[in-house]
């Protein structure tokens, strides 16, 4: 069931995105000759008006196969008759669909989840946070002079960094103010493996019930299982997962033993080592933030403000790539991505959860399939956007023989690519 659901996440998101290349080729007269969903050979086709609509074998990607955008034509409606600032609308009219579609999805599920935001909630007692003077009901706005939409920025922005002093603007009564910490990243942070059912909160009732464990981790060495609800460690009753993140980061490198309730019966589990982790930058610094609901305009905004976030990390992760901060090998391809979403599919208990985490990991794959596609490699959309850019500043088409090599080239490392990250998805499967 996971897989299906996976798959047909994956389809609806092509369509989105090529759907979008045909209703603006269609919207300025262009003759479409072929719709086609998925690549490879053709499982089946039929013919509406002018246009062939097709389903082809292998799942990856799809495309739009309009008059004239491979070859030149006479057609007075090909694709290269076409203006450039018309043919441009065209190319990124698939990339700003799949951005449309995740705006939606993240207004739909934070309309009915509600949403992160920025105020300060908490202030941790002894943090640095407390020394420079935060207040409960400050709003963070800039974290080394970058803009913070949502709280998990600061993880973005912090990844990279060790010891460094961070400048943090924040608003307070409507005036801004500035100071300049050393989040504390060095002390000590541990942690058991494992995902609770409201992962949203460190307080809440099923904060202490297991929705996921996590692979090769001490949860799973200790034997927990989705469903347990841990109840007490070494003996010490466990009420909230504050109570859990308080008493391992205090018994740190020690071996630990968690009991739990399963399926109404209290079993003590297999005694096991926390792992290190790297503290997260809003304890580093002190910080805990509001967790909000309700309202048209607020619900809105704070969709724009997930895209935006979302959108930027993306390319955050690229540069990472790039430059190696993050290995190549942690690259997904198809296989990861549908696995992912099974997973995430099986871990929830209810339909309604369900949707909801559909929703979730939909905006962010849409967001990422159209960013993406937005990067100037050759055969991508952005790679056409260039060209047709070079095409506006010289005042005329590129040799189409040469537009084509380069695009053939593109589309070759693209595959091999795929057979790379896929060759990943399959290893860290096993």
């Amino acid at each position: 069931m996971g897989i299906l659901l996976a798959i047909l996440v994956l389809s609806f998101l092509i369509i989105i995105h090529e759907l979008g290349h045909f209703l603006v080729a269609k919207a300025f007269k262009v003759k479409v000759n072929e719709f086609s969903l998925f690549m490879g050979p053709k499982l089946f086709s039929f013919q509406k008006g002018e246009t062939t609509y097709s389903l082809r074998l292998i799942p990856l990607g799809g495309y739009v196969k309009m008059e004239g955008e491979e070859e030149e034509s006479d057609d007075e409606r090909a694709y290269n008759k076409k203006p450039v600032g018309v043919r441009s609308a065209i190319i990124a009219a698939g990339p700003i669909m799949n951005i449309l579609i995740a705006l939606i999805f993240a207004f739909i599920l934070m309309a009915q989840t509600g949403y992160n935001t920025t105020q300060v909630k908490t202030v941790l007692p002894g943090s640095v946070a407390e020394q420079k003077g935060i207040k409960v009901g400050d709003t963070l706005e800039k974290y080394n002079g970058k803009t913070v939409f949502l709280p998990a920025d600061l993880e973005i922005f912090a990844y990279p960094l060790k010891n460094e002093s961070v400048d943090l603007q924040f608003e307070r009564n409507g005036e801004t103010h500035n100071i300049t910490l050393t989040p504390n990243r060095e002390q000590d942070g541990y942690m058991l493996g494992f995902t609770p059912k409201d992962y949203q909160s460190f307080d809440g009732v099923d904060s202490t019930l297991v929705a996921q464990v996590t692979d090769n981790s001490p949860a799973e060495e200790a034997g927990l299982k989705k469903g347990d609800r841990i109840i007490k460690i070494n003996g010490m009753e466990i009420n909230t997962r504050r109570d859990i993140s308080k008493l391992v980061d205090e018994l740190g490198k020690e071996e630990i033993t968690i009991t739990v309730d399963r399926e109404g019966k209290v079993q003590e589990l297999k005694p096991v080592k926390p792992v290190a982790r790297k503290t997260a930058e809003w304890k580093a610094i002190g910080l805990e933030f509001e967790y909000s609901k309700g309202g048209f305009i607020n619900t809105l905004k704070a969709s724009v403000d997930y895209s935006i976030s979302t959108s930027r990390s993306i390319y955050y992760s690229i540069g990472w790539l790039i430059t190696q901060i993050v290995p190549m090998s942690e690259l997904s391809g198809p296989v990861g991505i549908t696995t992912l979403i099974s997973d995430v599919v099986q871990d929830t208990p209810s339909i309604k959860e369900t949707v909801y985490s559909l929703l979730s990991i939909s905006a962010m794959i849409s967001i990422n399939l159209g960013l993406v596609n937005l990067i100037p490699f050759p055969a991508l959309d952005g790679s056409k956007l260039l060209l047709l850019l070079i095409e506006k500043i010289r005042r005329k088409p590129l040799n189409p023989e040469k537009e084509a090599m380069i695009t053939m080239v593109g589309f070759v490392l693209l595959i091999a690519l795929m057979i790379y990250v896929t060759f990943n998805d399959i290893l860290r499967r096993i």
